[in-house]
C-alpha cells in the first residue's frame, strides 16, 4: 500500500498470521534450535517504510535483527557460536510484460503477471518459494530465471546484512 497500516489491535488477521508463518519459518532454517536450550525470540517486524516486498524486506531484517539479540547470549558462553547457521535473505521477484524482475516496487507487483517471494540462505539454498501466476502461467524457463536474478540479489542483500550487523555490533 502507499499508506501504513495500524497494527491490529484484537489479534492479527490472516494475511497477517500468513506473514508471521512465513518469517518464523524463513529465520528458523537460519538457526539451529536444539543449541538455543530454553529461550524463545520474538522479532517484532515493523517496516517503516517500503514500496512493495514488506514481508521479503521483513526476514531480511528481522535476520540482522536475530543475529544482533543472539551475539551477547554467544559472547557471554550462554550459547554456542554455532547456534547461528547463516545469513537468511529474501527477495520479490515476478514477469512483467514478459520480462524477469526483482525486488518490484508496488506498481510493478500489482501489474505483474507472475508474482514471486524467494527465501534463500547464504549458500544459495532455498528456504521457500511462492509464486503464483497472477494473471498468466509461467514456464519453467521463467521459474528458473527468476531464481537465478534471485540468487545475484540474495547475494547483494548478505554483503547489506553484514554491514548493518557489523554497523550495529560496533555501536553498542
Amino acid at each position: 500500500t502507499h499508506t501504513r497500516s495500524s497494527r491490529e489491535r484484537h489479534g492479527p488477521r490472516g494475511r497477517t498470521q500468513e506473514i508471521q508463518r512465513l518469517i518464523g519459518r524463513s529465520l528458523r532454517a537460519g538457526v539451529n534450535l536444539s543449541k538455543m536450550g530454553p529461550r524463545t525470540c520474538i522479532l517484532d517486524c515493523d517496516v517503516l517504510q517500503a514500496d512493495g516486498g514488506t514481508r521479503t524486506a521483513a526476514i531480511t531484517g528481522s535476520y540482522v535483527a536475530l543475529v544482533l539479540a543472539l551475539t551477547p547470549l554467544i559472547e557471554r558462553g550462554q550459547i554456542p557460536s554455532d547456534v547461528i547457521l547463516g545469513n537468511i535473505v529474501a527477495i520479490s521477484a515476478g514477469i512483467i510484460d514478459g520480462a524477469a524482475c526483482v525486488d518490484l516496487c508496488y506498481t510493478e507487483d500489482v501489474a505483474a503477471d507472475v508474482d514471486m517471494n524467494i527465501v534463500m540462505n547464504n549458500k544459495s539454498e532455498l528456504i521457500e518459494v511462492q509464486g503464483t501466476g497472477e494473471e498468466s502461467t509461467f514456464s519453467r524457463t521463467q521459474l528458473n530465471e527468476l531464481l537465478d536474478l534471485a540468487d545475484t540479489a540474495c547475494a547483494t542483500l548478505i554483503d547489506c546484512q553484514q554491514q548493518a550487523i557489523q554497523h550495529g555490533l560496533s555501536t553498542r
